[in-house]
């Protein structure tokens, strides 16, 4: 591309599930970025490539494409609508000049369309609204426009962002109009959102002739090349074999020079001999790069501003196992292999915080669910290691300690709310508002502590059938408050080593909620369960029956079990208390108390 002018660079922006990523497969698909057999064989969500992308159907990490329409490239950066990876969203947005906000027409602007438009609107990004999923039968087009308005005016940095274009579409069929049509069978593309970011949205405004300099916003890594820095080149151009040097957060400036350029065409990069200012591009032989350092012109070196990501709001801790079972189903488990794999994670991963603690690691991040992806992925790279209960991040202020606070959107139906009014009550939310939807749900609007989250999206599930919906989003900082009452009961907890048996476990189902079955590895002190009562209570799950020369082995009969619950990650984590941990394997998940000895949790609890 040799004119800036015919660069366009756009982010798309939503709430979770509205729609982004579908939207930008159309996009793909319809510029004929892929071959005809190709296209048919790539799965639906071709951005989403992770496996845990895949599996819990959302966008993790943010990622770049471009497509060519007409003498037009467009990079496409791709954004997670969930609060927990805000993170990859205020890093990305620095590479856009516009956004494509996508709105769900049922369900409208949520508390993360709220959070991602106010940093579109503080860079000064020029916005185009997008509502989709229009075949809904319970779509609301015009309160949804009334609701995006109200938005805007809450949070428009000034009177231009007040003006935006709307557009109508349906992603998954790749349907886009300027107007509401009357009939949405009816023959149509995504020619419009083509058009839409051709013309509402600017081209990136860069001096073509000044010094290089570039702001490294992601990091990439392949076995071949190494480490690919990426940004967008901000002034100037970059060449292959260009020297540059490296601007760090310090001021330090490390020379080095550009081994390879790579630029985005669909979801492949293409080496490129060079690219000039307000284009994406790929660098690589620079090793030492890290998100929100500059790569600049050796001869003339100007460092841009670094990316200011929000402060994280949940801590856990994660060290080596300790358990009995340790070594017995992984390739990695000391404290020094866990430290290294962190270490990695923290140059891509840019709201992580990790600290040393003993041989272990205290580990910040946005939310339970950021966390446990960090801790699935590391599970399924062979690694062994505990984690203890998530506690909250408190930062100090004016000489008070001051604890972060969420608004949380709940959406249920009228029967549960009493139940999940009592539920918030015990946590200390505070209702601020509550609305009926079109729908006939129930939308209730809370501010509450974040550590009061911790465990209640369970709760809430298991209180109204799975039918929950459930959005949090930051709400700045209050006092410390007291200790939240203990909600949980107590647990099951195993006496003996051993293999559990059939006989045991049936004495154990009529005290509470078992979570192993028969044939299960155990070790003393390792929960095999839940407690009916507020106390934990021991018992031996492996005993057997023995057999006498006065009873044969099958006059008793079998033995008839009930199912045993087997609890997710997310709700293992949820599980524990502040005395218990989670010893993670590649193969395993269990959950066991911090000091395994029975007397040494008696000496414990009476500090």
């Amino acid at each position: 591309m040799k004119d800036s002018k015919n660069i366009r660079n756009v982010a798309i922006i939503a709430h979770v599930d509205h729609g982004k990523t579908t939207i930008v497969d159309g996009l793909l698909k319809q510029s004929n970025t892929f071959r005809s057999n190709q296209a048919e064989m790539e799965q639906s969500l071709i951005m989403d490539s992770g496996d845990q992308e895949h599996e819990r159907g959302i966008t993790i990490t943010a990622k770049q494409t471009s497509v060519y329409y007409g003498d037009y490239k467009i990079n496409i950066i791709d954004t997670p609508g969930h609060a927990d990876f805000s993170g990859e969203v205020e890093r990305t947005l620095n590479m856009a000049d516009g956004v494509l906000l996508v709105v769900d027409a049922q369900e409208g602007p949520m508390p993360q369309t709220k959070f991602v438009l106010s940093k579109a609107l503080e860079l000064g990004l020029k916005p185009v609204v997008v509502i989709n999923k229009i075949d809904k039968p319970a779509r609301r087009i015009d309160e949804v426009i009334d609701e995006i308005s109200d938005l805007f005016l809450e949070l428009a940095v000034d009177d231009s962002q007040l003006h935006y274009p709307v557009y109508y579409a349906i992603g998954r069929d790749g349907k886009a109009w300027t107007e509401l049509p009357d009939n949405i069978s009816e023959h149509a593309d995504l020619n419009p959102i083509f058009d839409a970011i051709i013309n509402d949205i600017p081209a990136p405004t860069v001096d073509v002739n000044g010094s290089l300099q570039l702001l490294v916003t992601s990091l990439q890594y392949d076995s071949f090349l190494g480490k690919y820095a990426i940004g967008r080149i901000t002034r100037g151009e970059v060449k292959k074999g260009m020297p540059i040097v490296l601007i760090k957060r310090d001021g330090e400036q490390i020379s080095s020079r550009i081994d390879k350029v790579f630029g985005y065409r669909g979801l492949n990069r293409e080496e490129v001999d060079g690219a000039i200012a307000g284009d994406i591009v790929a660098l690589t032989g620079v090793a030492d790069a890290h998100i929100g350092e500059t790569i600049a012109d050796r001869e003339n070196p100007e460092a841009l501003p670094t990316i200011d990501v929000e402060a994280p709001t949940i801590s856990i801790y994660l060290g080596p196992n300790t358990s009995p079972m340790k070594g017995k189903e992984s390739k990695f488990n000391t404290s020094r292999q866990i430290g290294d794999r962190l270490k990695r994670e923290l140059e891509t991963n840019v709201s992580l915080r990790v600290k040393e603690d003993g041989i272990g690691f205290n580990v910040s991040g946005r939310g339970e669910l950021h966390l446990s992806v960090l801790i699935e992925t590391l599970r399924r790279e062979g690694f062994e290691f505990e984690v203890g209960r998530p506690q909250v991040v408190t930062i100090e202020q004016d000489g008070k300690t001051m604890e972060p606070v969420e608004e949380l959107l709940v959406e249920i139906s009228p029967e549960f709310l009493g139940t999940v009014s009592q539920e918030l009550g015990n946590r200390r939310a505070a209702m601020v508002k509550q609305e009926q939807t079109s729908s006939g749900a129930t939308r209730v609007t809370y501010i509450l502590p974040t550590r009061a989250l911790i465990g209640l999206r369970n709760l809430l599930l298991t209180a109204t059938k799975g039918t929950v919906i459930m959005n949090t989003l930051p709400h700045g900082y209050q006092p410390l408050g007291g200790k939240l009452n203990k909600i949980r009961n107590g647990a099951l907890v195993a006496t003996d080593a051993g293999v559990t048996t059939p006989y045991a476990l049936e004495m154990g189902e009529s005290r509470g909620e078992l979570f192993v079955g028969p044939g299960t590895q155990v070790y003393a002190g390792m929960i095999v369960g839940l407690y009916q009562r507020n106390d934990d209570l021991e018992m031996n799950v492996c005993k057997a029956k023995h057999l006498t020369n006065m009873r044969s082995s099958s006059s008793d009969g079998t033995v008839q079990l009930t199912p045993f619950t087997d609890l997710s990650l997310e709700q293992c984590i949820d599980f524990i208390e502040d005395d218990e941990l989670l010893e993670v394997t590649p193969k395993s998940l269990r959950l066991r108390k911090r000091y395994l000895d029975q007397n040494e949790r008696k000496r414990a609890a009476k500090k």
